[in-house]
Parts: C-alpha cells; sequence; structure tokens
C-alpha cells in the first residue's frame, strides 16, 4: 500500500508563492498517475494538476500558468510549485495516487491566500 505526507502549506499574500511536496512511502516509479487535489469547506474535492511516471502533466484551467507539478523519483516526492496566488486558491491541498485499483490520499496541507 501507499502511503502520502503533504507539506509546504501557509498563509500568503495574493501574488505570493507557495512549494508543496508529498512523500510517499515507498518508490513511486510504479506509479503511473499522481496528483494535486485541493478542496474548500463545503465543496467537491477538486483536480488541480497531475502527472505520468513519464512526465506528461495536466492541468486545470483555473491555475494554467500559475501551478507547475513535478515528480522526483529518486526522491519518493511529489511537488506543487505555486506562483501568482489568488485568494481563490485558498484550499486545503491533497496529494493523490491511484495503485492497484486503490485510491490513496495524503493527510492535506492548508493554503491561505489573503492579504
Amino acid at each position: 500500500q501507499v502511503q502520502l505526507v503533504e507539506s509546504g502549506g501557509g498563509l500568503v499574500q495574493p501574488g505570493g508563492s507557495l512549494r508543496l511536496s508529498c512523500v510517499a512511502s515507498g518508490s513511486i516509479f510504479s506509479i503511473y498517475v499522481m496528483n494535486w487535489y485541493r478542496q474548500t469547506p463545503g465543496k467537491q474535492r477538486e483536480l488541480v494538476a497531475g502527472i505520468t511516471s513519464g512526465f506528461s502533466t495536466y492541468y486545470a484551467d483555473s491555475v494554467k500558468g500559475g501551478f507547475t507539478i513535478s515528480r522526483d523519483n529518486a526522491k519518493n516526492t511529489l511537488y506543487l510549485q505555486m506562483n501568482s496566488l489568488k485568494p481563490e486558491d485558498t484550499a486545503v491541498y491533497y496529494c493523490n495516487t491511484r495503485y492497484h485499483g486503490i485510491d490513496y490520499w495524503g493527510q492535506g496541507t492548508q493554503v491561505t491566500v489573503s492579504s
């Protein structure tokens, strides 16, 4: 099974930047896709970005141009670089993957964008 732990959230002003990290319990070479989701209270969890084992990436339209997803397989770590943050980006951000048909989630890390 897979265990995921996020970190890097915090409070930033609009226009600021954060880099989120997600460390997997084992090698992620065998994990085809890893994703970042986000969720605000009372709303459905939203896919923000994903990356394949071949380093292909995809992004939600709302974050294109500002967010960059990457993975370091040697460090078993997924990243989300968030630039030009807006108040609308405020959410709990979750690392996610699917392994042998089972979805795995980290505990989440809070990102708050406010002046």
